[in-house]
């Protein structure tokens, strides 16, 4: 899904910046030349954000689109004053608004995609979980060496400390294309070091077994570096913790040997409360269906950078794009991630780990 809107993203700014440059030559400046002239000068702001697009393709393109969208909504909104007020506007205000309103609006997002908050929820239960409460951290979307450093993971990682977690998941998508061996060593070294009642449980997503084979480290080094520190790797595998709540990590839904869910809850006892990990908000009606208790998946960033969430909820690639909402008596919460891939900016959402606490009715 995610080539397909890149390259509607790409095919978009390619028609668009035509557009922007007549906008430009709109400018009192500008407007003040004549023939090649003002054409030349009012090419050259959209020439300068190609040439930045060379270094940045993805977050340019993100920029120039936004930009184009606002200045035709700009655009639009000024005729209407004029054609109500019935009297141009002797400068091209429009122009300076679109200018003004897409670097707030992505400024916005910016600070979204690298200010990471705490967000919780508080479910009941009527099943015995073995204890008052069972607080668990819900990780997502790390995508390291994106837009978020190994480094700042790290210092990320305090805050989920002081959240004092019974249990703490990784939900997919740890790490990426641009991650490296060295982010993950000072990551995961971080990540086992914390300190909870259950420890520290991980699913795979779609991005962490890589795409453009280029990184300087195998899945096999991925395992391992998890493993020996004390992360537990589940892949369809369904287990009893404590004697008390079952956990269940559902392999991603791009593997096409995956089990279903009512295959990995078949054997299980209905009186426990049972916690399913699937990296993508997918497959809900059978989850519901399955009894189980809560279903915590990441994957949607979301929405990110609209309306790319609804688009996945139309394709019915996701089943939620944020948040949570409850089927039949099955809890279902998708997190935004910690961060977020290709795009540093988040402008339908926040970036969070999530506080999960489940209570003994």
């Amino acid at each position: 899904m995610w080539f397909f809107i890149i390259g509607f993203m790409i095919l978009s700014c390619a028609v668009g910046l035509f557009y922007l440059i007549t906008r430009f030559r709109r400018f009192y400046m500008i407007k003040a030349l004549t023939g090649k002239r003002s054409w030349l000068f009012a090419a050259l702001p959209v020439v300068f954000l190609i040439g930045v697009a060379i270094f940045a393709p993805i977050a340019m393109v993100v920029v120039i689109l936004h930009l184009i969208l606002v200045w035709a909504l700009c655009d639009l909104v000024g005729y209407v004053v004029q054609k109500l007020r019935k009297q141009s506007f002797k400068r091209y205000y429009q122009g300076a608004f679109a200018i003004l309103l897409t670097a707030v609006y992505l400024a916005m997002g910016w600070y979204n995609a690298h200010h990471i908050v705490q967000t919780n929820y508080t479910f009941q239960t009527e099943k015995l979980l073995g204890r008052d409460s069972l607080r668990i951290v819900l990780i997502a979307d790390s995508h390291l060496g994106e837009v978020l450093t190994s480094e700042k993971f790290v210092e990320e990682l305090k805050n989920i400390q002081a959240a004092q977690p019974d249990l703490v998941v990784i939900c997919g998508d740890y790490v990426d294309d641009d991650t490296t061996k060295a982010d993950i060593l000072l990551a995961t070294k971080a990540l086992g070091e914390l300190e909870s009642t259950y420890g520290t449980y991980y699913v795979f997503g779609n991005h962490d077994k890589g795409y453009m084979r280029s990184r300087d480290f195998t899945a096999d080094e991925l395992r391992s570096t998890l493993t020996e520190n004390g992360i537990t790797i589940l892949q369809d595998d369904a287990l009893l913790i404590d004697d008390s709540f079952y956990l269940i990590g559902r392999q991603d839904r791009s593997e096409h040997s995956r089990a279903s869910i009512a295959e990995l809850t078949a054997d299980l006892d209905p009186s426990k409360y049972t916690v399913v990990l699937n990296h993508q908000p997918n497959d809900y009606d059978n989850e519901a269906a399955s009894g189980v208790d809560l279903v915590l998946s990441g994957h949607t960033h979301g929405g990110h950078i609209f309306p790319v969430g609804e688009i996945g909820l139309l394709i019915g690639a996701n089943d939620k794009i944020y948040g949570a909402e409850q089927r039949e008596k099955t809890n279902f919460v998708v997190t935004s991630g910690i961060s977020g891939w290709g795009v540093p900016f988040k402008t339908f959402a926040i970036s969070e780990y999530v506080v999960i606490d489940i209570v003994q009715e």
